[in-house]
């Protein structure tokens, strides 16, 4: 049987099948019905392991509906840290940024690494090249950055994200859009020039449009974060079902 990897972020869930490490189809869910939408998947197919590596946690009862429809769950949130303090991340990471690192530190063996995630939150996150983490930040992501100044304004639009930008704004809307996307690219360039000696990685819904501005060269991989869960569930499973 295979394995079901799922990531319940902030704004949609992502799932993917997996063999081993080595990740088959995948799903995304934008809904307020994201255990609805898992469920569903499960009526399909057994796993062997379901993995769900969540922001928001694992209720009792979403546990007690989960569990009889897969072989082993593994349940990866803030109450349960056991694989963080194994691979020596601090507690408070949240899962889906330690899946990243351990899928950066597989992909890019014995270098350090810089991992950009631009999502709900823009996290930037470094690791050594033995694979030790060195700390990380976080920041409003882009489209959080653009409602943040039509909420908290009362003279500003909400605006899109723009397929291109003035250096400068020449109108209201091109100054709100050159300012944010030039901002969150000022944040980028400076964390290079902090490491110039790590690999960068961009990971993220908004990973491709910020990876087209880069003039330096970076590695741009989208499904960074199953990649690590399917790397964890495979450890998982052989140590414990082997």
């Amino acid at each position: 049987m295979a394995n079901l990897l799922v990531e319940a972020g902030n704004t949609a869930l992502k799932a993917a099948w997996a063999e081993g490490t080595t990740l088959g189809k995948t799903f995304r869910y934008q809904g307020e019905k994201m255990m609805d939408y898992l469920l569903s998947l499960l009526e399909k197919e057994r796993p062997e392991v379901l993995t769900v590596a969540s922001a928001y946690g694992v209720t009792p009862e979403e546990e007690a509906l989960l569990r009889p429809r897969c072989g082993r769950l593994l349940i990866l949130d803030r109450a349960h840290t056991d694989l963080l303090l194994h691979r020596d991340f601090p507690e408070y990471l949240s899962y889906d940024r330690a899946a990243e690192l351990v899928a950066a530190g597989f992909l890019f063996k014995e270098k350090p690494v810089t991992v950009f995630d631009f999502g709900t939150t823009l996290t930037v996150d470094f690791i050594s090249r033995d694979g030790r983490y060195l700390g990380g930040n976080i920041s409003p992501g882009c489209r959080t950055r653009f409602k943040a100044l039509e909420r908290y304004s009362k003279s500003l639009p909400l605006v899109d994200t723009p397929d291109r930008i003035l250096p400068e704004g020449h109108s209201l809307q091109g100054s709100i859009e050159s300012g944010v996307i030039s901002g969150i690219m000022f944040e980028i360039e400076g964390y290079i020039r902090l490491r110039p000696e790590n690999i960068v990685v961009f990971t993220g819904g908004d990973a491709i449009y910020f990876a087209k501005k880069m003039k330096n060269s970076i590695f741009a991989v989208c499904n960074l974060v199953l990649m690590g869960l399917a790397l964890i569930t495979d450890e998982y499973v052989k140590k414990n079902l082997t």
